[in-house]
């Protein structure tokens, strides 16, 4: 449990750009715009599977048009690491660092979201909203860069994550209830590909210092704005440094998975029926308990993460140990390891307690919160 706190007081340092520099960490020197600025990098991460990141953090440009644009807070999560996810496979955390996108500020992204969607008017008739849907609602930044033979890091590459509507939500005119519009797949990604090379296009004619610059895409399709679980990255693919061309997609099999759902009896049916037990075996135990969320999230159809979420009210500290500890038996007695397993329980207050495990490990981690 030590190791545990021990371990997210280095995480929240670490992200806050509060970290002192020590002997393992060399200054460096950013010049991509015509000023030399000297930052930190570290010689340590978090894990093989994370990137280092310069310090001091630099945020976006674009910073806080995300969540004006994307309606739903589990899709404004997924997608930030999502698209970092996915930057992996093109830029090895071994031999980039991580930097939040410092190209494109909010102007730039309004533009670009304001341009290439249809306008209607309105008061527009309601057929003329439903076949001029808004398709995309972000446009997400994110750099990666590397350090030189000298000790200056330079940009290398880019990832850009063009989130999509799977459902539009419109109104004909001001006070007039709203009315939906389904996507489907294949409408989305015909837009896309259009949105994706008008993108590139403008990068390639106007941003001097990124017309040599690899240019990765993912095509992020969200979920509608009341899901508890957020939508996935379906398509990606790479521009070449000095191209604009969109030369194909490769199809990214990645889902979130609702637990209890339809749709998780139909894919995964062993996976909810184990999720079902573990909450039959909580209602068994605890009086006040109401029902719980999973959230199961697969890469190839192979379970990766499944995340729990317990709503109880409790009546006393004690009774938080108690049924943490409970559950930490649960986990340890029902759950496999080759997936990560993070359980949330929580109250009507607070979040009480948290227990997760990493794939491969046998120890569970514990935090009940004060």
């Amino acid at each position: 449990m030590k190791k545990w706190i021990v371990s997210i007081t280095v995480i929240a340092l670490f992200l806050s750009g509060c970290v002192q520099q020590s002997s393992n960490e060399d200054e460096v020197v950013q010049d991509e715009t015509g000023q030399a600025e000297t930052s930190i990098v570290p010689s340590n991460k978090l894990s093989e599977e994370n990137y280092r990141m310069i310090l001091p953090y630099q945020p976006s440009e674009a910073r806080g048009v995300i969540t004006n644009q994307v309606a739903n807070r589990v899709d404004i999560d997924e997608m930030e690491e999502g698209l970092r996810r996915l930057s992996k496979d093109v830029y090895d955390p071994e031999d980039y660092y991580f930097q939040e996108g410092q190209y494109f500020d909010s102007d730039r992204i309004y533009n670009w979201i304001s341009e290439l969607n249809p306008e209607v008017d309105m008061g527009a008739d309601e057929e003329t909203f439903r076949e001029n849907p808004r398709y995309l609602t972000h446009v997400l930044e994110q750099n990666y860069l590397t350090q030189t033979e000298d000790g200056n890091v330079h940009l290398e590459g880019i990832s850009i994550g063009l989130a999509m509507k799977s459902v539009y939500q419109f109104q004909t005119d001001v006070g007039e209830p709203y009315l939906y519009e389904e996507i489907s797949e294949s409408d989305m990604m015909e837009q896309a590909t259009e949105i994706a090379e008008d993108i590139v296009s403008d990068i390639r004619e106007n941003d001097e210092e990124l017309s040599d610059v690899p240019i990765m895409i993912g095509i992020y399709r969200e979920e509608e704005q009341s899901s508890p679980v957020p939508g996935n990255f379906v398509a990606q693919t790479n521009v070449a440094g000095g191209s604009s061309s969109i030369d194909g997609w490769e199809d990214v099999e990645e889902e979130n998975i609702l637990f209890p759902s339809d749709e998780g009896q139909e894919k995964y049916y062993d996976d909810q029926e184990l999720v079902t037990n573990f909450a039959n075996e909580i209602s068994d135990f605890f009086p006040n308990y109401v029902g719980m969320v999973g959230e199961g999230f697969y890469i190839d159809e192979e379970l990766q993460k499944l995340r729990i979420d317990i709503p109880i009210e409790f009546y006393g500290k004690g009774e938080v140990i108690g049924f943490t500890q409970y559950v930490y038996g649960l986990i340890e007695d029902m759950f496999p390891n080759y997936y990560d397993i993070e359980v949330n329980i929580t109250s009507s207050q607070k979040n009480e307690s948290l227990l997760y495990r990493n794939a491969g490990e046998d120890e569970i981690q514990v935090h009940i919160y004060d």
